[in-house]
């Protein structure tokens, strides 16, 4: 095959000014002197009587010690991620490493495949993959005998149910471009764009083979107007992963904006055969059904949006929506607590919490 372009030829840094927030991605994996407070002393000899494979999973899995909380509002560093005891998957992936590496435990990285999940956030539809870390023993410890088992597999936050998967294992280079994609997608839910470029940009210098990163630099480049290049990555991102739904959606809505429709028509026949059931076409029927007061069809449109992704919080927000204007509150309390359990951010469990407890029952008044 022909040469690819360098990476540095994607970018377009004159467009952009210098991002408000710096960051190192060196940063990422860096151990807090907490952290290795916390290896070195306050489980050290529970490292050595579980062995440092058990006992750091015991570390992390249990109630009584780290108990971590799987919180998708931002995606923290290691030492971030300790601090706060909560992270997205990719945050405590990262921070089990940080541990296990400086326990001198080898790591390994695994993408899932087919566990993507859609969500929306600042106006953008967002697609989300899933992360998890498998932890070795020390060479030492395997000739020892200490601890039968060579591989542990630690997984974290809810993994959506009913969806195909297999493992994909992935380079610690492929980690460091998730994070800092991340940090740009965020950047650009915030209306950051300096900083979401410059995380876009960084993401693409550790791993230039990231479809994911190229896709998500073509929407900054076409929030900020840049057509021409926006296009240019999209169709980079289709090259190095031609099933990217993500990549083919935004390029076809891209030339039909530039009057290129019969260019997109191929691209909506591909992603057609790729996805039959596009993500939110009948949550948006239901939302907009339910604004002007149809909450019969708002309840029916939302329910066959529900059999795509039986989990995502807002669809059993919405449906509890529908189902009040029904008048059947107590199955739209129902609703309203598995919104606030499925949600991924603390805000929006508190904000749910403060629906729940307004549709709570009131006790009877004493005379």
């Amino acid at each position: 095959p022909p040469e690819s372009p360098q990476v540095e030829a994607y970018f377009e840094d004159t467009a952009f000014e210098a991002p408000l927030h710096r960051f190192d991605a060196g940063q990422v994996f860096a151990l807090s002197p907490a952290m290795k407070q916390y290896l070195d002393f306050d489980i050290a000899s529970q490292l050595r009587t579980l062995g440092r494979q058990h006992g750091l999973a015991e570390a992390l899995y249990s109630k009584t010690q780290l108990h971590l909380e799987f919180d998708a509002e931002v995606t923290r560093t290691a030492s971030e991620a300790f601090d706060a005891r909560s992270g997205n998957c990719l945050a405590l992936v990262v921070m089990t490493a940080a541990l296990a590496k400086h326990l001198e435990l080898p790591v390994h990285y695994n993408a899932l495949i087919g566990q993507e999940s859609w969500s929306r956030s600042g106006g953008l539809s967002v697609i989300s993959g899933h992360v998890n870390i498998t932890i070795g023993k020390r060479l030492i410890d395997r000739v020892a005998g200490v601890d039968p088992e060579v591989q542990l597999r630690l997984d974290f936050g809810s993994v959506p149910r009913g969806r195909g998967a297999s493992l994909r294992p992935v380079s610690e280079a492929t980690i460091l471009g998730m994070f800092l994609n991340n940090r740009a997608a965020e950047a650009l839910v915030r209306g950051e764009m300096a900083d979401a470029y410059a995380n876009a940009r960084a993401s693409l210098l550790q791993d230039p083979g990231f479809a994911a990163a190229y896709n998500t630099l073509g929407v900054i480049y076409q929030r900020r107007g840049l057509a021409q290049r926006a296009e240019q990555v999209y169709r980079r991102a289709l090259e190095l992963e031609g099933g990217d739904r993500v990549a083919l959606l935004n390029l076809a809505r891209l030339l039909e904006a530039q009057g290129r429709g019969n260019e997109a028509v191929p691209l909506h026949a591909r992603l057609a055969r790729l996805e039959a059931d596009p993500p939110f076409r009948e949550f948006d029927q239901g939302w907009a059904a339910a604004q002007a007061g149809d909450y019969l069809s708002a309840r029916d449109h939302i329910l066959r949006e529900m059999r795509r992704d039986p989990e995502y919080h807002e669809f059993h927000f919405w449906l509890a929506v529908a189902l009040f204007g029904l008048g059947e509150t107590e199955k739209a309390r129902e609703q309203l607590a598995i919104a606030m359990n499925n949600s991924t951010t603390r805000s929006e469990r508190a904000i749910y919490a403060a629906k729940l407890e307004r549709l709570a029952p009131k006790a009877p008044a004493v005379q």
